[in-house]
């Protein structure tokens, strides 16, 4: 498994844009899906984004597609999650995630988890 360590979280206003990163270490990283969840207390586990296959598939949740680019750099072991146009009900804490062979949506059966860094959309 990889270890995954994100990034880049904080708080910004309303229609701002963030930056996440996400780390990885102990494997390579190239032939891992990954992927970006986010959740809030008390509620369910929500899929962002995914990569598959070395960056040739992508696929976003329906609230971020348009505003949220999902890219990686195997050659820095980190993928990140361009996030533009931010709204309020976009704060949560995101997580990263990679698997060796798929990124389900409902995220069950995923790899690796990191902690999450957290993001804040003023309004």
């Amino acid at each position: 498994q990889v270890q995954l360590v994100e990034s880049g979280g904080g708080l910004v206003q309303d229609g701002g844009s963030l930056r996440l990163s996400c780390a990885a270490s102990g494997r390579t990283f190239s032939n891992y899906a990954v992927g970006w969840f986010r959740q809030a207390p008390g509620k369910e586990r929500e899929f962002v984004a995914a990569l598959l296959w070395r960056g040739r598939i992508s696929y976003y949740a329906d609230s971020v597609k348009g505003r949220f680019i999902i890219t990686r750099d195997n050659a820095k072991n980190t993928a990140y999650l361009q996030m533009n146009s931010l709204k309020p009900e976009d704060a949560d804490v995101y997580y990263c995630a990679a698997d060796r062979s798929n990124m389900p949506t409902n995220g069950d059966d995923i790899d690796s988890w990191g902690k999450g860094t957290l993001v804040t959309v003023s309004s």
